[in-house]
């Protein structure tokens, strides 16, 4: 099929919408679920048994089962359930409970290998248990795991195009549309491929340098 340049043009904002859209849904997740596995993390630490038991059986449910799975479990379960959810919604929920769940373990191993001596230099200087938390242990911590984080979203980032699967209107979702529109399936996968590359590549920069400029020390650990 010939394509002229209106085609090209139309072809080419899809592919820019769908970019952009697969960034935005996986940024926002991705700060949601680390908010999330802070929580969580520190719950697995200092909470009531009970809780401890429920936040370490969502962890491993959600790393020891397929993200499409759960997926399809959001968009296509949960309706059953009187839940109606749109695909962008489920889309961007997915993705939050399951790198939620991969930060849970990341930040929790950084937690636990805290010296009990930051806590007590931090309730020496006066400072309230809260802050202590923040501003002594939390940021000395995700400082040590930020690259295994960044490596992590990373992973879930690549991932998202299976939010293709429930028309989601990511980049894969894009490439899907023109290709059955062009019938060039080999030059439409090798662009989404390479957006996908480039993409991962400079959020994967600006996180780590990110994380230099919120942490000075990894600067030298790099």
């Amino acid at each position: 099929m010939e394509l002229n340049f209106d085609d090209v043009t139309r072809y080419g904002a899809l592919l820019i919408e769908g970019s952009i859209f697969t960034v935005v849904v996986c940024v926002a997740a991705g700060l949601v679920g680390l908010c999330l596995a802070i929580l969580f993390a520190e719950g697995q630490r200092r909470a009531a048994r009970a809780l401890r038991i429920l936040i370490r059986a969502y962890v491993e449910f959600i790393r020891n089962t397929p993200f499409i799975v759960q997926l399809f479990f959001i968009f296509f379960g949960l309706p059953s359930a009187g839940v109606k959810i749109d695909a962008n919604t489920a889309a961007f929920l997915a993705l939050t409970l399951n790198v939620s769940a991969y930060f849970t373990e990341i930040v929790r191993g950084a937690l636990e290998t805290t010296p009990k001596g930051q806590y007590e230099a931090g309730a020496a200087l006066g400072l309230r248990p809260r802050q202590v938390f923040f501003h002594v242990v939390l940021r000395p911590a995700l400082a040590k795991v930020w690259p295994a984080l960044v490596s992590q979203f990373t992973l879930v980032f690549l991932g998202s195009a299976a939010m293709s699967q429930i028309s989601a209107e990511d980049l894969t979702f894009a490439g899907q549309f023109i290709q059955s529109r062009t019938f060039r399936a080999f030059e439409v996968y090798i662009v989404v491929t390479l957006i996908y590359a480039g993409l991962a590549l400079a959020i994967r920069s600006l996180l780590l340098l990110s994380g230099g400029r919120l942490f000075p020390w990894l600067r030298g650990a790099r």
